[in-house]
């Protein structure tokens, strides 16, 4: 009998496996077989003898990202800006999510919100010339449009390595900060109505209902989606670091960081093995970066950790 419940059991589940399957399928290609290219970053790769049978390189490969004389930039550079892209974005996502959801007329909020989503939706490239547009030294906006009518000298933007950890900060802000931002205005939505209420009552001002009530109860978003940021805290956007500074040489002080270090030396040398390791490092630190992260916030609320 047990056997025909479980039997009749999956066929009444049938349709949603079906459901779940292109999901599945999915993931073991694009993320699981993957998994198995992990042993490049420990050989020599010979693509004449393959990959399995090309010698054993041990840890040399993982030697690139730190016997460079740029391994301390790189390392530096791909820390801090995450870093303040994890905290503008949050600080800013919040801002705007409160704000809008403050909006009354249904139309105009749900315009709001596409409107802070419609740049993390743009292609890189399509955001690089938009840049562009604004910063070049001949017909940028900015310059031309800004600076030339207050009487101010124009800037070679693509030639002053100091503006752009700003510039960086900023464009990750303008396109990023329309994902975080719908979530909070979810999570903002899911609060209890009866609180705001209350604290009316209470004659509590708006400031007051926004630190008191709305605040704490985006503390487990809060949390959930900067553990989620920190696991990528090694990584680096490629195409904002590479694309937006138009690979500019002299800017690469500021804006060279893992990834786009290990594309010009792949250019360069060839070696996928060395591109291989250092994506390596970057899953192993990121990792237990998180693993660190979720354990801090265990310690200090169960509740509010990711597992």
């Amino acid at each position: 009998m047990s056997k025909k419940k479980r039997l009749n059991s999956y066929k009444r589940f049938l349709p949603l496996y079906l459901m779940l399957l292109p999901g599945c399928i999915y993931f073991i290609i694009n993320n699981y077989l993957p998994m198995l290219g992990i042993v490049i970053a420990f050989k020599r790769v010979n693509f004449s003898t393959g990959i399995l049978a090309s010698p054993f390189a041990g840890l040399d490969n993982f030697k690139f990202l730190f016997a460079t004389k740029d391994a301390w930039i790189i390392t530096r550079n791909t820390l801090l800006y995450n870093l303040g892209f994890i905290v503008v974005n949050t600080v800013v996502g919040i801002f705007i999510a409160i704000l809008i959801c403050e909006v009354r007329n249904k139309k105009a909020k749900k315009m709001y919100q596409s409107v802070i989503l419609l740049p993390f939706l743009m292609s890189m490239v399509v955001l690089s010339y938009i840049v562009y547009a604004l910063l070049s030294t001949e017909n940028g906006l900015i310059n031309n449009s800004i600076l030339e009518p207050l009487g101010l000298s124009q800037i070679s933007w693509y030639s002053n390595p100091k503006y752009w950890p700003f510039i960086l900060v900023i464009v990750n802000c303008w396109k990023g900060v329309g994902y975080g931002c719908l979530i909070y205005i979810a999570g903002i939505i899911g609060i209890d109505p009866a609180f705001y209420e209350a604290a009316r009552l209470d004659g509590a001002s708006k400031w007051q209902e926004i630190k008191h009530i709305t605040l704490p109860s985006l503390v487990p978003t809060i949390i959930t989606l900067t553990l989620l940021s920190i696991g990528r805290i090694f990584y680096s956007d490629f195409g904002l670091f590479y694309q937006v500074p138009m690979n500019s040489g002299i800017l690469q002080p500021t804006t060279n960081v893992i990834d786009t270090y290990v594309f010009r030396a792949l250019l360069e040398l060839g070696n996928v093995g060395m591109s291989s390791a250092a994506g390596v490092f970057q899953s192993v630190v990121g990792f237990l970066i998180v693993m660190l992260s979720n354990w801090s916030v265990r310690k200090l609320d169960k509740d509010k950790a990711l597992f």
